[in-house]
């Protein structure tokens, strides 16, 4: 496991517990996926790279736009999906056809894998990355180290 993505698995189990709440992100208090992630690279790297607009739970599923994940390409490396590492960040398609609207931080990549996220109704959690979750990821990305 790298250094950087050491301390970012161990910052991110001290989020564990955390209620969702929509659009938060305050360890503690409340988040979602977005806002964990959120709080994770303001303790990291300072200030967010840009402002998150409103969103809506749907993410614009409606209308078929992958604003999470374009958002995701212009703050990260993309990662090739063989090289899983504690410490990345993953994107989830919820639904076969559906936008991607869930992220989530790789904790564990031996044979009992695991990543943690904010999830409805149950707060930070880290779960098994079982197959079903595994079958869900779209893109892997890397957290950086440092604003570039």
């Amino acid at each position: 496991m790298s250094a950087v993505g050491e301390r970012v698995v161990s910052a991110a189990r001290e989020w564990i517990g955390t209620p969702y709440v929509h659009q938060a992100a305050v360890k503690g208090a409340g988040c979602d996926c977005l806002g964990l992630l959120r709080g994770l690279w303001q303790e990291f790297l300072g200030a967010e790279p840009e402002a998150v607009p409103p969103y809506s739970m749907d993410w614009s599923e409606p209308q078929g736009e992958e604003h999470l994940w374009a958002a995701a390409l212009r703050h990260m490396a993309v990662k090739d999906s063989g090289d899983a590492a504690p410490g990345d960040v993953l994107l989830f398609r919820m639904r076969h056809g559906a936008v991607a609207k869930h992220l989530g931080l790789q904790a564990h990549v031996s044979s009992n894998p695991s990543f943690i996220h904010a999830y409805t109704g149950h707060g930070v959690v880290e779960s098994p990355l079982s197959a079903p979750w595994r079958r869900r990821i779209v893109a892997r990305f890397i957290f950086p180290e440092e604003v570039s």
